[in-house]
């Protein structure tokens, strides 16, 4: 069977046009993020464009197939970046269409299935492109996945690393809290989300350093703390740019949050290794951080995760975390 010629159609031209940075929009030096460009930069700003080339790919494409088929194409340990791209860019197309789309959840549900916990930041970086009300149309339902609903506060996460990404002064340099939102229905717990993602994009701003990182959290209220040092943790496992001996350093920068900071750590080799592919930097990153081999790592997000019928007013999301913390500190990783 014969497929049709890969080309852009040209409303999907336009709304790229309209949405998407360029290639340069995210390299750090035109955001004026405060780094040295280096080979260990260049590879982080690998990931924000392997983002956006998901995006262009999926807000052009014809079929499912043109998709799947590009994003197969992208290097093992940058693809879950391009399925980022490609679900925000469904996420929009659907949420566009009055909520009707079936693009995201056949995504998920299909080849986008092992990068599950990327996808869902992803659904998030369509949110900070799209008006609140239609915010309730983003999440697809997804019942049979794993991790769903569990993990779709990590939409809320993706959405507040994009702010903070673009929007670098008010949401970083000024720290002003991003307005709660119902998630779940638990609209009390989204700024923490919130913070975990903007934890994150600290570790991007500066560049993978550990001390501008650690400064960088230092200058928010206290009270967020924990959340940023869990969302570094997460970035600086699943992105690297860091030696073993920066690593150190990170941990030895986030002093009472360390629990939070390895937290942040097993859940990104937890989804590194569901993905299918663990880079050397994940594994000598969850080793410093959380002092876990990756399958260890895995165990521990396993044996603690929380079904949502078990939840009561603290999203289960939370008290996975949660107990993953509880276990590290009980190891004596504090």
């Amino acid at each position: 069977m014969l497929r049709r010629p890969i080309v852009p159609t040209l409303l999907g031209s336009i709304r790229r046009l309209l949405l998407t940075p360029s290639m340069a929009d995210v390299t750090f030096e035109v955001r004026g993020f405060p780094v040295t460009p280096s080979e260990v930069t260049r590879r982080l700003e690998a990931i924000p464009q392997s983002v956006v080339c998901g995006f262009e790919w999926g807000i052009d494409a014809r079929d499912q197939w043109e998709v799947e088929r590009r994003l197969g194409l992208v290097e093992p340990e940058f693809r879950g970046f391009a399925y980022e791209g490609a679900t925000m860019a469904f996420t929009v197309l659907d949420a566009m269409g009055g909520g009707r789309g079936h693009r995201t959840r056949d995504l998920l549900m299909g080849p986008g299935r092992p990068h599950i916990f990327l996808t869902y930041i992803g659904v998030g970086f369509a949110m900070a492109r799209l008006p609140r009300p239609l915010w309730k149309k983003v999440m697809p339902d997804l019942t049979g996945s794993d991790y769903y609903p569990v993990m779709t506060w990590l939409a809320v996460d993706g959405y507040a690393f994009d702010r903070a990404y673009f929007d670098t002064r008010r949401y970083v340099d000024e720290q002003r809290p991003l307005a709660p939102y119902p998630w779940e229905g638990t609209p009390d717990y989204f700024p923490r989300a919130a913070d975990q993602g903007i934890g994150r994009s600290l570790w991007f701003i500066h560049g993978g350093d550990p001390l501008a990182v650690a400064a960088a959290v230092r200058r928010f209220a206290g009270h967020r703390h924990a959340d940023l040092w869990s969302g570094a943790g997460l970035a600086a496992t699943f992105a690297g740019g860091a030696t073993p001996d920066g690593l150190r350093v990170l941990r030895d920068e986030a002093g009472e949050y360390l629990p939070e900071l390895a937290q942040g750590s097993v859940f990104a080799a937890k989804a590194r290794h569901y993905a299918g592919f663990v880079p050397e930097h994940t594994e000598a990153a969850a080793a410093v951080l959380a002092g876990l081999t990756i399958e260890g790592a895995v165990a521990l997000a396993d044996t603690t995760a929380v079904a949502p019928r078990d939840a009561g007013q603290v999203p289960a999301y939370e008290m996975w975390r949660g107990n993953v913390r509880g276990r590290l500190a009980a190891a004596n990783v504090s």
